[in-house]
């Protein structure tokens, strides 16, 4: 059994290095009180970083995230810092990052109480992100993190809504999921809500799901963000009927707040060798019986 904690994360405006990093501290001492063993932040929760940056690159859609690049390496050293310290797995959510061919990428780094295990980057982008702010799709692929607690894998928010992606993770031997994800509507929320059920049924495995919420007009990337933790299984035999493992309560809370649950990643694994459907085991014969009939 593990226990995941997954945030419904306030964009909080926070114009200091220091009061950033108490912030963060502070919320990932919190889960590790409660015996949180991976700790899972949303997409682009990184850019809150650019309250530290003058009001009017803040404000600035291209100046936020050229702003924030100098504050990267001290990002990521707290990051790895709280993991190694407090023992545990972090996906802090992903920001984006200028690569060494000068394209911004909408990065994701996983750490760990050995250090730093490397980063995914969000593959598929959005029409914001592709028409408005500039950032490019991932050139890597997808990549599967072997830890202490499992495989996982990570989709960042619209990834998770890409069948054939969640195939690839699943195929490599991922049990869990992680879907950082940021929506500033409720239909936007449920997509990707849809798309991480969805997945879990499909694939037979556990995903974890981190929204943004709360309003932040000082930033016109986070301005507005709609969304519910939660943990998914196939619902199957052992699991809950509705697949739905843990949710929180409320759509939009007004402060940062964790969704804990446990998960026995043994007993999803249970249900691909003996569950009422065999859906992983059943996947390839799709492509057999599309197959045209002879005539």
């Amino acid at each position: 059994m593990i226990r995941l904690a997954a945030c419904q994360y306030a964009i909080d405006l926070l114009e200091t290095w220091d009061a950033y990093a108490a912030h963060l501290t502070g919320l990932c001492e919190a889960a590790a009180a409660e015996g949180s063993q991976l700790l899972l932040l949303p997409e682009y929760a990184g850019l809150v970083l650019s309250g530290q940056l003058p009001p009017a690159e803040r404000s600035d859609l291209q100046g936020s995230i050229a702003g924030i690049q100098p504050l990267l390496p001290a990002w990521r050293e707290l990051c790895e810092g709280l993991a190694r310290r407090l023992q545990l797995y972090l996906q802090p959510g992903s920001l984006p990052v200028l690569d060494d061919e000068g394209h911004y990428r909408n990065r994701a780094w996983l750490f760990g109480p050995e250090g730093c295990l490397g980063y995914q980057d969000k593959l598929m982008m959005t029409r914001f992100e592709r028409e408005e702010w500039n950032i490019t799709g991932g050139r890597e692929g997808l990549r599967v993190f072997d830890t202490a607690l499992g495989r996982l894998g990570l989709l960042i928010c619209y990834d998770s809504e890409f069948p054939l992606l969640a195939r690839h993770l699943a195929e490599a031997g991922a049990d869990l999921i992680l879907v950082p994800s940021c929506t500033d509507t409720v239909a936007g929320f449920h997509r990707v809500r849809v798309g991480a059920q969805a997945r879990a049924l499909e694939n037979q495995l556990a995903v974890l799901q981190s929204p943004t919420v709360g309003l932040a007009p000082w930033s016109p990337a986070l301005d507005e963000n709609v969304g519910r933790a939660g943990l998914f299984v196939p619902p199957d035999r052992g699991m809950p009927a509705d697949g739905i493992v843990a949710q929180s309560r409320e759509l939009c809370p007004e402060f940062s707040q964790w969704l804990y649950a446990d998960l026995d990643l043994d007993e999803v694994r249970r249900v691909r060798t003996n569950g009422q459907v065999f859906i992983r085991r059943d996947w390839p014969e799709q492509s057999r019986v599309l197959q045209p009939s002879p005539e």
